[in-house]
């Protein structure tokens, strides 16, 4: 791989499995053997922890690095797992929004902190907080693509058409090289009908972007995070794992 390839994970509605499919391509890639770094732009911090990195103590986060309080070498952190690295989040990611507002080039600062770090893999994976503010600005102005997760409810296809115009914005405003990677449809039950007929109507409009494969409900899916663990490792043989195995793997033909 020439360069190292930045897909962002991006949704303005929350619950819709952004951070859940973040996490686990990522951990995929990483065990297909790609050199992975998550960085986890979300305050919350829930990808830092789904991969089993404890918050406490850290020498750099998401944060500090944006900030320039800290290098941005000193803001990754190698997990338990092959290949997979994150750049953490903590709490105080909370307050860049309105920290970022005096830094010059704001819409840049992830790019520039990327730039530090970013040769040393082959991607880069960026899970965003639920929202279309400074921070997935950030986001979206240093990738070559965005994932968009989305839940089978007729709220994530109105959400779908103003994300829609809001990449177009930023395409056209600061990054010209943005592309939608792909449409993820997670939480996807197939004995309902609701469920068959959103899915009918992403594909009539996006059919090209659609993920071959959705991700349906699963139990073992939604236990993971609880033990620091994605879905591969965890249960490697469960349908969510085969799942993102498999959309890993087409997101990768995707970009390569």
């Amino acid at each position: 791989m020439a360069k190292p390839v930045i897909i962002t994970f991006a949704n303005q509605k929350g619950g819709v499995g952004k951070t859940t499919s973040a996490v686990n391509i990522a951990a995929c890639a990483g065990a297909l053997g790609y050199r992975v770094l998550l960085c986890d732009l979300d305050p919350q911090g829930n990808s830092t922890s789904g991969v089993g990195v404890n918050k406490k103590g850290l020498r750099g986060s998401t944060y500090s690095a944006l900030l320039g309080m800290s290098t941005p070498g000193a803001a990754v952190v190698k997990t338990p797992y092959k290949n997979l690295s994150v750049k953490p989040s903590t709490i105080d990611l909370a307050g860049a929004e309105i920290e970022l507002l005096d830094v010059p080039h704001r819409e840049y600062a992830m790019k520039y902190v990327l730039d530090g770090v970013k040769d040393d893999f082959d991607f880069v994976f960026i899970d965003c907080p639920p929202s279309l503010g400074m921070l997935t600005v950030n986001a979206l102005s240093c990738s070559d693509g965005v994932v968009i997760p989305m839940q089978c409810e007729y709220y994530s296809l109105e959400g779908l058409t103003q994300l829609m115009i809001s990449i177009k914005k930023v395409k056209q405003l600061y990054n010209p090289n943005l592309t939608i990677t792909g449409i993820l449809v997670t939480m996807y039950n197939g004995r309902l009908n609701l469920s068959a007929q959103v899915l009918d109507e992403v594909k009539k409009y996006y059919s090209d972007k659609l993920f071959r494969t959705p991700i349906t409900r699963n139990v073992k899916l939604s236990e993971a995070p609880s033990f620091g663990e994605p879905i591969y490792y965890h249960d490697k043989y469960s349908k969510g794992s085969l799942a993102y195995t498999e959309v890993t793997k087409e997101l990768i033909s995707r970009v390569m």
